[in-house]
């Protein structure tokens, strides 16, 4: 029996009460909210693509989000309004009308005009495309106090950028088809064909990168029968990609020495760098550009994000290509528009899962205080500017958009 005196005495104050009724905790379901998506007709020269297609559409409707779309807004894309109708969306015969939505989706940056129909907190999910941004564009969106997504810069889960792929594979398989075009005779070139017959070799491209672009520019190339070289400073993608091919490929680093020999072999150069943020870096200067061979072409698939040739410039669908030391370019940043209707697919299945997780957490603007993936692509929010490279290069104050948060919860 053990001893009373050695009992050790427990406080009342820890005992009482437990005895009694206590409250009862449930978890908190976040009330789902209906979203109000606006998608205008894209006001940009050329651009065919649109930000959501009818099958979308209908998956939204039937959670109960509203969808205007604006008339003819997917005709480009073969898609006419009844398309939409049929699918549950609303018809706005005016561009006012669709921004009186609370989120905007475009596949081109919205025009000055366009700017102006925006109100406070709203969203806006379109493309940067940095070598048209200007300073004035920014200050305009900072006025208008909208929270801005770069669709470029969206991360998924695993840290990729879904938006930059998916056109990535369009652009690889449309920019050997470009080149085997832009080198016809008919076109200006110097009339070689892309892939060797007998007797005849075939034509040398130069692709910088190893990405996305280059792997599918390279599966394209190899299956015309062209010889493909390949320069990247990440060995990791260079072995990646000779493994996603499967055959050995040449592939070097971006060595000074090897790429100005190659260059000034190659028949076509392609240039396929992409940025994680800001601007791609300039691998290619003009002098390496001038002692390209006369007829040549270059590629720059870079170019939404200032280009990795010195001598690129931004060019349009109507206008692709200029001539600058004897050597065709084309600078296209909306490639993707030459094959409207696949694109805008594309572009439609990764956007709708976005807007349908957004609805069951409460608003888009809730899913970014737990989607680090949204937030790596918001360049704008709420008046102020959160991307430190658009900072710098035009000389705007920028804050940290963690802090931002933090503020308004």
């Amino acid at each position: 029996m053990s001893d009373p005196k050695k009992k050790i005495p427990i406080p009342r104050s820890l005992t009482e009460g437990q005895f009694q009724t206590q409250t009862e905790t449930l978890q908190l379901q976040h009330r789902s909210n209906k979203l109000f998506i606006g998608i205008p007709k894209e006001a940009t020269v050329q651009e065919n693509r649109v930000a959501l297609v009818p099958s979308s559409v209908k998956s939204l409707v039937a959670e109960g989000h509203r969808v205007v779309v604006e008339t003819d807004a997917g005709i480009r894309a073969n898609y006419s309004d009844i398309d939409y109708s049929e699918q549950g969306a609303k018809i706005a015969f005016s561009a006012e009308e669709v921004y009186e939505a609370d989120v905007i989706l475009k596949v081109a940056p919205p025009t000055q005009e366009e700017i102006g129909l925006m109100r406070p907190n709203q969203i806006l999910i379109s493309p940067l495309q940095l070598p048209i941004i200007t300073a004035e564009y920014l200050q305009q969106l900072k006025a208008k106090r909208v929270i801005a997504l770069a669709m470029e810069y969206i991360q998924d889960e695993a840290g990729l950028f879904p938006v930059v792929r998916t056109m990535s594979e369009l652009a690889g398989l449309n920019v050997m088809l470009t080149a085997a075009e832009l080198m016809a005779t008919t076109s200006g070139g110097k009339g070689v064909l892309l892939g060797g017959i007998s007797g005849v070799p075939p034509a040398r491209i130069v692709i910088l990168g190893a990405g996305v672009v280059a792997e599918f520019a390279t599966r394209t190339a190899l299956g015309l029968g062209a010889e493909v070289r390949i320069f990247d400073n990440n060995i990791y993608k260079l072995k990646r990609i000779q493994d996603k091919v499967g055959q050995r490929l040449y592939t070097s680093a971006v060595n000074s020495t090897h790429l100005d020999k190659e260059l000034m072999r190659c028949d076509v150069a392609i240039g396929a760098i992409h940025s994680k943020s800001g601007r791609t870096q300039v691998l290619v200067d003009e002098d390496q550009v001038a002692k390209m061979k006369p007829g040549s072409v270059i590629i720059d698939v870079s170019i939404d994000q200032g280009g990795c040739f010195a001598t690129s410039r931004v060019t349009s669908l109507d206008k692709p290509t200029f001539v600058k030391h004897d050597v065709i370019h084309y600078c296209v940043p909306n490639i993707a528009s030459r094959v409207s209707r696949t694109a805008s697919i594309a572009i439609s299945n990764i956007l709708t899962p976005i807007l349908l997780k957004a609805g069951v957490t409460g608003s888009l603007e809730k899913l970014i205080f737990s989607h680090m993936g949204l937030r790596h692509g918001i360049y704008m929010y709420k008046g102020c500017l959160t991307n430190e490279y658009l900072g710098e290069r035009f000389q705007i104050k920028s804050t940290d958009l963690d802090l931002l948060i933090t503020s308004s919860l």
